[in-house]
């Protein structure tokens, strides 16, 4: 499974926006500083997260973003399908409903399918927002995803290594 820009900066930004958020809704604009991600690019995520109920905008003055959920149940699961959809590395057709399999009745291959599929779904409603929040004040007091001073350029490849 291989996550796309959507989910990596998407995932931080909402690491961000459940740090600074607590008090006052954070800005789009605040977000990209602190994550040196585009305003513009951060934008659509935000607009995906808030149709699927993660994020919500208050308007005016001071207006920003707030999460709609304490971070305590928002799971990286509900994040990352928000922002990339089905996470499932192999689609069979043998666990479809609505598509039928001609090979369902004989194939073994599909129960690796299926384990392999269950275990990354496992694993990501695993880890909640809260979680990686408290990790994230460990590594990083100041709140950027790379320590204040540093390179940008180290934060784009470790994206792009993802």
């Amino acid at each position: 499974m291989k996550l796309s820009t959507k989910g990596i900066y998407g995932l931080r930004a909402m690491i961000d926006l459940a740090r600074f958020s607590t008090d006052e809704p954070v800005s789009i604009s605040a977000i990209a500083t602190r994550q040196d991600i585009s305003e513009r690019y951060l934008e659509q995520l935000v607009a995906l997260l808030k149709k699927s109920n993660l994020v919500e905008s208050v308007r005016g003055a001071g207006g920003g973003y707030t999460l709609s959920k304490d971070p305590q149940e928002i799971s990286v699961g509900m994040i990352l399908r928000a922002l990339e959809g089905n996470l499932e590395p192999v689609r069979c057709k043998g666990f479809s409903e609505q598509e039928e399999c001609p090979l369902s009745g004989s194939c073994v291959s599909k129960l690796v399918w299926f384990r392999v599929n269950e275990s990354i779904n496992k694993a990501v409603d695993e880890i909640y927002l809260s979680e990686l929040v408290e990790e994230s004040i460990q590594i990083s007091p100041e709140g950027s995803f790379v320590g204040a001073g540093e390179d940008s350029n180290e934060m784009r490849a470790c994206a792009k290594a993802s």
